[in-house]
């Protein structure tokens, strides 16, 4: 009888055990930005086509982890990575992001700032080497913190602002300015579509994006040393690799 018992108290502990062991971990939410660095296309739902979202997929596949997309405007996205309210991001490194968030050690992506030019004029390597110049730059973005130096009025830069790439490239092709601050890949696709004769570019910069985790998401540090295991095997079509120089 007792040892009857006592295989029934066994049975009751295994059983409440059990849901605790096979709980999954708390679903991720990934925040994006809703203006992309990468590309012009956009997805089946309108929204910029994000190639991070196809490493994304496996990246949290191979850890088992659930997970969901948002795309948000960069501020407001920021704003809920601070506070908690996402989890993580792929993104350029910053002081900002290390006050509440694990940054992966290793860039996952990598893509290049280009100033684009009419041949013949000087070229532009270093932000400094746009003072006194006219610029067009594409609302939204904050350039690396190069738009900060361009609105500064002691670089003396004219900023020529506009709401598209494809305006940015009617803008220079029409000689509004003799510079274009823009990213690779956008500026790859605009060029394909409508070639600009005589147009060079130099890099301003190379910025490397980095796995981003909440600190307050559960068991984050352990969470993190997995997704980045993970993220060092992996290798995606339309994911450019980081420079690492």
């Amino acid at each position: 009888m007792i040892k009857g018992w006592l295989s029934l108290l066994a049975a009751g502990f295994l059983l409440a055990a059990a849901p605790a062991a096979a709980a999954e971990p708390r679903t991720i939410e990934y925040a994006y930005p809703d203006q992309s660095v990468w590309t012009t296309r956009l997805d089946s739902r309108g929204e910029p086509d994000n190639p991070l979202l196809r490493l994304a997929a496996p990246l949290f596949q191979q850890a088992g982890i659930p997970w969901r997309a948002r795309g948000l405007p960069a501020a407001r996205m920021f704003e809920y990575l601070a506070d908690g309210q996402t989890d993580f991001s792929m993104l350029v490194k910053g002081p900002a992001l290390e006050k509440c968030c694990l940054i992966s050690k290793r860039p996952v992506a990598g893509t290049e700032l280009r100033v684009y030019r009419r041949k013949g004029l000087p070229p532009v390597t270093a932000r400094e080497n746009l003072a006194g110049k006219e610029v067009i730059t594409i609302h939204g973005y904050s350039y690396g913190g190069i738009l900060s130096f361009i609105k500064d009025p002691a670089s003396r830069v004219v900023n020529h602002g506009t709401v598209s790439h494809e305006s940015a490239f009617a803008m220079l092709e029409r000689g509004r300015a003799d510079y274009l601050l823009d990213y690779a890949g956008p500026a790859e696709e605009i060029l394909a579509e409508h070639p600009i004769a005589g147009l060079e570019f130099d890099v301003i910069d190379r910025l490397n994006v980095h796995l981003v985790l909440s600190r307050a998401y559960p068991d984050a540090e352990a969470v993190m040393a997995r997704l980045e295991a993970i993220a060092d095997t992996l290798r995606v079509d339309g994911v450019s690799r980081p420079n690492l120089k």
